[in-house]
Parts: structure tokens; sequence; C-alpha cells
């Protein structure tokens, strides 16, 4: 089976320190520079879950989301892997520290138009250690929040004209599915 533009060239149109936006036949996509990656980070336990929310630039507002950081994103981080990551994200964002982190996978954010991959990254044994709120004026707010009252969390969020990531379908799939 043929793919369109699967062997067309890939050029580089706009290159910046962390996104790089190509061209590959009639295709236009962004992915990340210099093979950065992503950890996304999955913290529930005793049925609460762990959300960071904070202002985000492409949309122009607050977004609510899981806790997420990028792997091997600085110099000193030249070895970083997704669990590191993970483990350093998540005490930064959010004061949690995880006894446990499990890799539960790559997956691809919007596969149409990013190349961008990140790694679910499973946190348990949270003890808190700290306030969280991010680094170098990151302004992270930290939500602990029942999964049984997240759909109404969520709406709540959104009606104060919050964005809300895709990955928290994770949490939202059996409540959408069944209808509710």
């Amino acid at each position: 089976m043929s793919v369109p533009d699967h062997d067309a060239d890939e050029q580089i149109v706009w290159q910046g320190d962390f996104v790089t936006a190509k061209k590959r036949g009639r295709w236009e996509y962004v992915s990340r520079s210099r093979g950065i990656k992503a950890a996304v980070i999955l913290a529930v336990e005793d049925g609460h879950v762990l959300l960071v929310e904070q202002y985000r630039v492409p949309l122009g507002r607050n977004c609510l989301e899981l806790p997420a950081g990028l792997i091997g994103d600085h110099d000193e981080s030249e070895k970083d892997d997704p669990l590191s990551a993970a483990g350093r994200e998540l005490e930064e964002e959010t004061g949690y520290r995880a006894a446990r982190l499990k890799d539960c996978g790559t997956y691809f954010s919007s596969p149409g138009m990013l190349g961008e991959s990140f790694t679910l990254v499973r946190a348990s044994g949270l003890t808190r250690v700290g306030d969280g709120g991010g680094v170098h004026g990151e302004n992270i707010t930290v939500h602990r929040i029942p999964v049984s009252g997240l759909g109404e969390f969520c709406r709540s969020k959104r009606e104060e004209g919050c964005g809300i990531d895709v990955r928290l379908l994770i949490l939202l799939a059996n409540e959408i599915l069944a209808g509710e």
C-alpha cells in the first residue's frame, strides 16, 4: 500500500530551542527539537489524583493537566530518562515524591500535526515533601481531586475558562462512555 508523501524529503521550515516546524510533501507538522521527549505523570492514590493548572501561552489561558515535563531538555539532564524526569517533575510541580514510578508506554499527542511523543508514568507511594508550584516562574497551581468528582471539577474549571488537557480523558473515560 502506497502512503502519499512517505518518501518525500523532510524540510525544516523553522527551528527554535524546543520546537521545529517541518514539511514533508504536502504535510506540515511540528516536533520537539533535538529529539526531546516528555514524561506525563499519572499520580492517583487513595481515590485522589494530582493535577496541575498553569497558564499556557498557545491557549491564552490556564489549562488543567496531568503533571508533566521534558526529558533531557537541559544540558545537565543529558542522560535523563523518562522515570527520573517524571520523578523530578512530579516533585517540582506538585510537591509530592513517588516511592514507585512505572513506565506505562509511549503515546503520541496529536499525530496528524505533532511528531511529539510522551511516556506515561504511573506514580504511587506518594509523600508530600513541599509546596510544588514549579520552577522559574511557572506559577503552577496544584489540585488534589477525588477521582469520583473529577468530571464535575473539569466542568467547573471549563466554565471558569480553563482549558482541559486531552490526557485527562484517561481518568474521564468511564464517565464519558457511561453517558454521564
